[in-house]
């Protein structure tokens, strides 16, 4: 089981620097949050091996990469059924995210598509599935606030090691 750990104020600084310089490498992650480069490695690999950091690869934007059409939908799904349904969500490749949720419904999936038309198949894939009882879907207009993290680690970082790296690094 992945360690869960309190991020104190230069892990905030350090990933609040990977944020904004996401090719940097060791040595200039230490000259940005002003601490060795030993310790940016030593946290660096801590932060992964804790679970905090998933991966490097890029950010992509799908809506740029030409699937402006996304939607929010809401499964209903039998009893018991999480596993299954979990398994049919993963064949679908216009899902971008789903959830086990509590409420009325059961799964909050995150779909994109190129266009309306294309929208509708992959409401009709999900649909397929034999645990889905029934779907709500919302046509999403436009994006408010983008997917971000450093407000909330910032908000609650461990005091400690890094206060003044921290107040030098960027927000998300």
């Amino acid at each position: 089981m992945v360690e869960k750990r309190s991020l104190d104020a230069l892990d905030v600084a350090l990933l609040a620097a990977l944020r904004e310089h996401p090719r940097a490498g060791a040595l200039e992650l230490s000259r940005i949050t002003g601490v060795a480069r030993a310790t940016v490695s030593a946290r660096l690999q801590r932060l992964e091996e804790s679970g905090v950091v998933t991966g490097y690869g890029p950010d992509v934007d799908v809506a740029a990469a030409g699937f402006g059409v996304q939607a929010f939908v809401t499964l209903e799904i039998a009893q018991g059924a999480i596993e299954d349904v979990q398994r049919d969500l993963e064949g679908i490749p216009g899902l971008l995210e789903a959830h086990a949720t509590t409420g009325s419904g059961d799964v909050l999936c995150r779909v994109a598509a190129r266009s309306h038309e294309a929208l509708q198949q992959v409401l009709v894939d999900l649909n397929r599935s034999s645990a889905v009882v029934r779907s709500t879907s919302v046509v999403a207009l436009s994006q408010l606030v983008p997917w971000r993290t450093l407000p909330l680690l910032e908000s609650e970082a461990a005091p400690g090691a890094g206060r003044s790296a921290m107040r030098r690094g960027s927000g998300d």
